[in-house]
């Protein structure tokens, strides 16, 4: 999950370079808590023609609180720029999405009606949402309809599965003496992180703890890689893909993490005076690291916080998200669940990273974040490797949203 960059520019300049959306997870959500979160539709719900995912959907947890509706604007199709988007694009997005959806009243029969199409094009896709959905437009607690869209990415890293004098950087799993318990006077999914000692929970270890020599973890690596920068901002995205040196691609994914608070370090360089703020972007921190290889154990261990991760199953099209479901680059974004029902797609227009160019797009809210707070406000995934991090490194946009339910979902306004 999920994460799942958080830390592209806008998100390390506002407040913390928080964890992936994957680095967070929040597990499927029932949008109405009256409604019943078990599924009456039939297991023989027709299959689509799209490649079959072997991968279970994350339990559904309904929430505490109710979806809140009070941003959302009803507003008419028309006023969506479907005709600047290819939605055959975002349908198989979509049909991941129903993998999980398909269990939940209020979305139940929506996903079983497409489920059911069978390689629908452009105009078959657009009467589909239009028949089935009601459009609404997202907006801020001030009332204005334009926010910050930033944009994550999934990092490729070198790796073993064993340890050698080139892959000496270890990715560790969920540790076994990590406690979480929920915490009754948080919000929703909150849980507090430790470990026993002496009979009391005490904090569980800080980023300089863990990376000591010895490591209290020493013997719990999930994998080894050849990289401690890559490794460190692995951890920012919440996953990845580690290649062998035969060649196997190994995806990873978030399992947990220990609890401690995230500081930024991009904010940090910043008020050091190491970094400008109109210059600060993951690009740019990993030059200050290459420049500054003697002072970089010092700026990772100023972010305690540290995050845990599992092997993920292979095959699949991409990292896991909030959702349980794999996301597909460029037509996912991560949002903030309180304002926009995790699963729902929204049509988001914007701009190209660092650029004026239009960008519209049906995509599908399959992820979630620390960092993404609001109603108008998504961080847009652009797939893996290097080209995808540097549109995610250079996104900073404006943007608006609509937000498409079924006709039968309920919600309070």
């Amino acid at each position: 999950m999920r994460i799942r960059l958080f830390f592209v520019c806008a998100t390390i300049l506002s407040t913390t370079l928080l964890l992936g959306c994957r680095a967070q997870p929040i597990k499927t959500i029932s949008p109405n808590p009256q409604q019943s979160s078990t599924s009456s539709v039939s297991a023989t719900i027709p299959t689509a023609s799209f490649p079959e995912i072997n991968v279970k959907p994350e339990p559904v947890i309904v929430p505490s609180k109710p979806f809140d509706g009070s941003l959302l604007k009803p507003t008419e199709w028309k006023n969506i720029p479907w005709q600047k988007d290819n939605l055959n694009e975002a349908w198989p997005a979509w049909l991941l999405g129903c993998q999980t959806l398909k269990y939940q009243s209020a979305w139940a029969n929506v996903c079983m009606k497409a489920l059911a199409m069978n390689q629908p094009d452009t105009q078959a896709i657009q009467q589909y949402f239009q028949a089935h959905f009601n459009v609404y437009q997202t907006t801020n607690t001030d009332g204005t309809q334009t926010g910050l869209i930033t944009g994550y990415y999934e990092p490729l890293l070198r790796g073993s599965r064993i340890k050698t004098a080139q892959y000496a950087v270890p990715l560790y799993k969920k540790p076994l003496d990590l406690l979480a318990i929920d915490d009754p006077l948080q919000p929703t999914n909150k849980r507090l992180r430790g470990r026993l000692e002496g009979g009391r929970m005490a904090n569980y270890y800080s980023r300089a703890e863990i990376e000591a020599t010895p490591s209290p973890l020493a013997g719990q690596e999930l994998l080894w890689v050849d990289d401690a920068v890559e490794a460190f901002f692995l951890q920012v995205q919440g996953s990845g893909l580690v290649t062998l040196d035969n060649g196997e691609q190994i995806h990873v994914g978030y399992a947990d993490q220990n609890g401690q608070t995230y500081n930024s370090i991009g904010r940090l360089l910043v008020q050091r005076g190491e970094l400008t703020l109109e210059k600060a972007s993951m690009q740019s921190i990993k030059e200050w690291v290459a420049k500054n290889s003697t002072k970089s154990r010092e700026l990772f261990d100023a972010n305690p916080s540290y995050v845990f991760f599992k092997e993920l199953p292979h095959g699949l099209p991409g990292p896991i998200g909030g959702l349980g479901v794999p996301i597909l680059a460029e037509r996912v974004v991560a949002i903030d669940p309180k304002y926009i029902p995790l699963g729902a797609p929204i049509f988001l227009s914007t701009t190209e990273p660092n650029s004026n160019a239009p960008l519209n797009r049906l995509m599908m809210a399959q992820d979630t974040g620390g960092a993404i707070k609001g109603g108008v406000r998504a961080d847009f995934f652009w797939g893996a490797g290097d080209v995808a991090g540097r549109k995610a490194g250079a996104m900073k946009q404006m943007g608006k949203i609509w937000l498409l339910l079924p006709k039968n979902f309920t919600f309070t306004p």
